[in-house]
């Protein structure tokens, strides 16, 4: 028997566990997902996403994967951004956040351009070099083994493609991560009971951050993959990261 055991936010858990553990959460939170990343973020992670779409060199015709999609914030900017001749997948291993996303997009007027695929991170189901750009927002803290994900993404991406990690990260001031870890243990589990009717998944959310990897441990994650010209953009004082590595 596999005895491996992971982090499901400060919790120690069976490895095989951990995907399950997730999944409950994300079907818990999918209905009001929107509503509390509003709540969560006062709104910034539009700022957070729009940055990333303008790292990400989307143009006409391009293929591009939006793994852990959700509710399809990216991939309804990345459908406008590709056009008829392109397209995008939007993957999510959640079934819950993958229909609440899809019913979004459809009820936004999103065409033929976009398909949407349940997949896990770490074993995507697409050919080696299928896609100019993926990116991964939110979700990577999420994955199992993080490692066997961005191997699997740099193996995707076609030459010259782009790897976009947006991810809570570490904040790179004292006060500012002293008021951080003040709002998120104290203030979001209970605009989450309010909210959601859910606190226990968002102080699951709140200790899934702290577990992550910092800035440059992530930067060292990516460039073992096979990644070159790895990079990363901080934003809102660290609370945020953007990574962006290139496949050679």
């Amino acid at each position: 028997m596999d005895k491996r055991t992971t982090d499901f936010g400060y919790e120690q858990v069976a490895v095989e566990e951990k995907a399950a553990r997730v999944a409950d959460v994300f079907h818990s939170v999918a209905a009001r997902y929107d509503v509390m990343n509003d709540l969560m973020s006062f709104g910034i992670h539009r700022v957070w996403k729009q940055i990333t779409l303008e790292r990400s060199g989307v143009r006409a015709g391009h293929r591009v994967l939006d793994i852990a999609g959700g509710t399809g914030d990216l991939t309804r900017q990345f459908a406008k951004r590709v056009g008829p001749k392109g397209q995008v997948i939007l993957a999510d291993i959640n079934e819950s956040m993958l229909r609440v996303g899809r019913d979004k997009l459809i009820d936004n007027g999103v065409g033929d351009n976009v398909r949407y695929v349940q997949a896990n991170a770490e074993a995507l189901p697409f050919p080696d070099n299928s896609f100019n750009c993926i990116t991964i927002a939110f979700g990577l803290r999420n994955v199992t083994d993080k490692n066997a994900a961005l191997r699997s993404m740099a193996r995707v991406l076609k030459p010259g493609g782009r790897l976009l990690v947006l991810e809570f990260s570490k904040p790179n001031n004292v006060v500012l991560s002293k008021a951080y870890d003040e709002y998120s243990f104290r203030v979001l589990p209970r605009v989450g009971q309010f909210v959601a009717g859910d606190a226990d998944s968002y102080r699951y959310l709140a200790e899934s951050i702290r577990m992550h990897p910092d800035q440059e441990t992530l930067k060292g994650m990516m460039q073992a993959a096979g990644l070159e010209r790895v990079e990363y953009t901080n934003m809102t004082g660290g609370i945020v990261a953007l990574h962006r590595g290139i496949k050679l």
